[in-house]
């Protein structure tokens, strides 16, 4: 196994990765070609990742979780993405947008209610923030949330929404005003009067992590269903878009990890002209651009987790980490392909399934171009802050 570099990365870590690569390669590795190729979720397997404390590793003990840092998830997301990454990103999406915003937002009530069952397994978490016109624009969402009688009452529909078939709990956010100012983080339950899973959405990559459109009409949900403040709902979503971004970079590790732990011993063992593809050095050079964009992203990515547990991340460092490691998971997975040939490009070898799986993180939690924007504009900005 090509990953014997030491980042230092403490005891924790070192302690959930080893826990996790043991369960990935147990549980999860056996399961990823019917996944990909039925699009089928193992909803069973969530109940093991609770048993392990895989959903809860940012979750303080005292709400039932592990008290760890973003530094351990994304090492456990990292390891469960390298046996599947469609896996990897329903995780990320169950343990980190769902599960890490109740911590952060939720008031006693709601943990007490919602993190248990999120926790444990028993229950499968979402977050709804996209919307058919509204995805990089997102403050231009159209599911309304009208105030009423003791609550609210909620029509329009999200789309693209990971997990949305199995989820019991769902972060939703809803325009209840104007402008950016105008949205509001809602805790929607599957059973509510009113809401409904729309049309499932079939992908490119990661299939076996469903999607699907979510329908409110005329939903109903209680003052009590409130996640942080009326109205501020634009602070929720900005404020964990950075750790999404940190956490859900691990998907692309693993992928990355994946492409070697397939292709290495492929040129060892694949033989031309009388000797192993190995030996050729041009089989070597592909290897070794590999091997350092890999851990070119993984020092980035660990880095920027570390400044998020010590309170001190910036929004363009957490999508810089995100955009280099997705454009190279998405590189690394396409010479995984070359190294094998016609065999990677057929279904009997995984690293077509790499490839497919690794584009949706040029495109997901914010575009590429986006970041690229974000990244520009932050600079610039204080550059022309110090210059004043």
């Amino acid at each position: 196994m090509i990953d014997d570099f030491d980042f230092a990365l403490g005891e924790s870590a070192d302690m959930i990765r080893e826990a996790t690569r043991r369960f990935a390669t147990d549980r999860i590795a056996p399961l990823a070609a019917r996944m990909d190729a039925e699009d089928w979720f193992p909803r069973d397997i969530w109940p093991e990742m609770g048993v392990l404390g895989l959903h809860g590793i940012t979750v303080d003990e005292a709400d039932g979780g592990l008290g760890l840092g973003y530094l351990e998830h994304v090492v456990a997301i990292e390891e469960v993405s390298r046996a599947s990454a469609s896996l990897g990103l329903s995780y990320g999406a169950h343990s980190n947008l769902c599960v890490n915003q109740i911590r952060r937002w939720g008031n006693a009530e709601q943990k007490a209610k919602y993190l248990p069952g999120l926790i444990s397994g028993e229950h499968v978490g979402s977050l709804a923030m996209s919307e058919v016109s509204a995805g990089s624009d997102v403050v231009s969402m159209k599911l309304r949330a009208d105030q009423t009688d003791g609550g609210w009452v909620l029509n329009g529909t999200k789309f693209w929404i990971t997990n949305a078939p199995y989820a019991d709990t769902l972060v939703v956010y809803a325009k209840t005003g104007e402008g950016s100012r105008g949205i509001t983080a809602f805790l929607i339950e599957k059973d509510m009067a009113g809401f409904a899973i729309g049309q499932k959405i079939d992908k490119m990559g990661m299939r076996g992590s469903p999607t699907a459109e979510l329908v409110f009409n005329d939903c109903f949900v209680s003052d009590a269903q409130v996640m942080g403040p009326v109205n501020g709902g634009v602070g929720v979503l900005m404020s964990g878009l950075d750790y999404e971004r940190a956490v859900l970079a691990g998907i692309q590790l693993g992928i990355m990890q994946a492409c070697l732990d397939v292709v290495v011993p492929y040129v060892r063992e694949r033989r031309q002209f009388g000797r192993a593809i190995g030996e050729f050095q041009l089989i070597q050079a592909k290897i070794a651009d590999m091997y350092v964009a890999l851990n070119s992203a993984r020092a980035y990515v660990y880095a920027v987790a570390r400044s998020c547990d010590a309170g001190r991340t910036t929004r363009f460092d957490a999508a810089g980490a995100i955009l280099l490691a997705s454009e190279n998971a998405v590189k690394v997975s396409l010479e995984a392909i070359q190294a094998l040939g016609g065999a990677g490009y057929t279904k009997d070898w995984p690293v077509e399934r790499f490839a497919r799986d690794a584009k949706l993180l040029d495109i997901g939690a914010g575009t590429n171009e986006i970041r690229r924007m974000l990244i520009g504009r932050e600079l610039i900005g204080k550059l022309e802050k110090v210059a004043q």
